[in-house]
């Protein structure tokens, strides 16, 4: 009998280990939602992406004219060196409509097709729609063009640096190599554009997150990505022991431990020494790598080839898009009383654009309350409004130079109508400087603290004070 029931346990624990990844799996929940936001971060990210390699291609062909109308008003023969350009860009072309198949590898693209093609394997999984299996196939489809899009957008960029190279060889002996900065200025930032593209798929949104680690915390998940990854597909990766082929893959190659064993045995043949000498190769070498990798996160970083023409400086902000250099503000001036309470409040809303990174222009908009005489007075009434526009440069590390034109309704009203009467209206011409503080905050990114003076404000009757004190935040 006893027999009997240590059989029955056994096999118990045998079929619970056989259905253990399949019960992991039936207790992950994806919400549909994750489907609808990866297809439309794709599609997306492969318009634009789309957009911007045309964009380029016809702003270098019409650049390369340009260049050969100018050589062919100098010397004739020199012109031949664009002979065959059409040509080329429509060689270029038809090579784009062919494109086929993803051949970069780009970690978080193939995060997110590995788990489509992991959901289309195992779709009861998917939760929160009756159509899961439509916007699913929708899900694919968007992907599956942005891999294109971004094998289109490397070819381009191959052809643009060969392009590049052929140019400036048969230049060089012209002496006309400078004529060749605007194309490379614009080969560079479209390199940048499509890394800016690349991090764009990096950042996931609520229902691609929560999706994402409710996947990644499985074990058919990993073992899915271990056999049907492109990273799989470029080599095969260690630690399936069911798959014949992997130790064969990692035959001849070195462990850690003989690694370390044969540093050992070089460290104790190079005497004293030889233990100090090691780690200060082993310091330079790490320095030496931390300073490539900021250059590449300075640069764009992502790969790509981001080749910066000589004594170019490039603008970072030329890769975001309009509403990315939009730096919303507001800022708070104040003029106390004697009692608790400030007889006025100037609150004003900013709208700057990042012409780069070291200048800003922008307009905005300000009301000035009253709260009364004092703590047992208290009254808001419309003490005035304004009208602002302002330029703000970067001096040295957090020191800015700010200055501004502004028009000051300094009256009080009682009905908006009343603003319509222009000789209500004062000038305010302001400079000054300000210091910017980085917060760590998701709401309130920096805080701005200015000092200003009022150059227009001696002209008026009655006057006022000169001298301003803001504080603004950014959001």
């Amino acid at each position: 009998m006893l027999n009997r029931y240590v059989l029955f346990v056994l096999g118990l624990l045998l079929c619970s280990g056989t259905y253990a990844q399949k019960d992991t799996a039936a207790a992950v929940n994806i919400d549909s939602r994750y489907l609808t936001q990866v297809a439309e971060k794709a599609e997306d990210i492969e318009h634009k992406l789309d957009k911007k390699s045309q964009q380029i291609i016809r702003s270098f062909q019409k650049e390369e004219n340009r260049l050969k109308r100018k050589l062919a008003r100098k010397d004739s023969a020199a012109a031949a060196v664009f002979a065959n350009g059409n040509e080329q860009y429509a060689k270029l072309q038809a090579g784009l409509n062919a494109t086929d198949k993803l051949q970069q590898y780009i970690p978080s693209l193939d995060t997110l097709s590995s788990s489509l093609k992991f959901l289309d394997k195992y779709p009861q999984l998917i939760t929160g729609s009756k159509d899961a299996a439509g916007k699913l196939s929708a899900a694919m489809t968007s992907v599956k063009g942005l891999e294109t899009s971004l094998q289109q957008a490397e070819q381009v960029r191959q052809f643009l640096k060969q392009r590049k190279q052929l140019l400036k060889e048969q230049l060089d002996r012209l002496g006309m190599t400078k004529e060749l900065t605007r194309l490379n200025k614009q080969a560079y930032y479209y390199s940048a554009q499509v890394n800016e593209y690349k991090q764009v798929l990096k950042d996931h949104r609520r229902a691609e997150q929560k999706a994402l680690e409710l996947l990644s915390g499985t074990q058919l998940f990993k073992d899915f990505m271990r056999k049907n990854s492109m990273l799989a597909s470029l080599f095969r990766l260690p630690g399936d022991p069911v798959d014949p082929s992997a130790q064969a893959n990692l035959a001849g190659l070195q462990t850690r431990a003989q690694v370390n064993s044969l540093v050992q045995q070089q460290l104790s043949a190079g005497g004293p020494n030889a233990q100090a000498q090691f780690s200060q190769n082993m310091q330079q070498a790490q320095s030496r790598l931390n300073e490539l990798k900021s250059k590449l996160a300075k640069y764009g970083g992502g790969g790509g080839d981001l080749e910066l023409p000589e004594g170019f400086k490039p603008n970072t902000q030329k890769t975001k898009s309009f509403l990315q250099r939009i730096e919303l503000g507001a800022n708070i001036q104040s003029q106390r009383s004697n009692g608790f309470f400030p007889v006025t409040s100037d609150l004003a809303l900013m709208a700057g654009y990042k012409l780069n990174d070291k200048s800003v222009i922008g307009v905005g908009a300000g009301y000035k309350m009253g709260w009364g005489r004092n703590i047992e007075h208290i009254r808001i009434t419309h003490e005035g409004m304004s009208l602002r526009s302002f330029i703000e440069v970067k001096l040295k590390g957090s020191l800015w130079l700010t200055g501004g034109y502004e028009m000051n309704y300094r009256d009080g009203f009682k009905d908006f109508e009343e603003l319509r009467d222009r000789s209500g209206w004062q000038e305010s011409g302001l400079i000054g400087l300000s210091k910017v503080v980085d917060m760590r905050s998701k709401v309130l990114k920096k805080t701005k603290v200015q000092l200003v003076w009022d150059f227009l404000s001696y002209g008026e009757v009655p006057g006022r004070s000169a001298v301003l004190f803001r504080v603004g935040y950014s959001f």
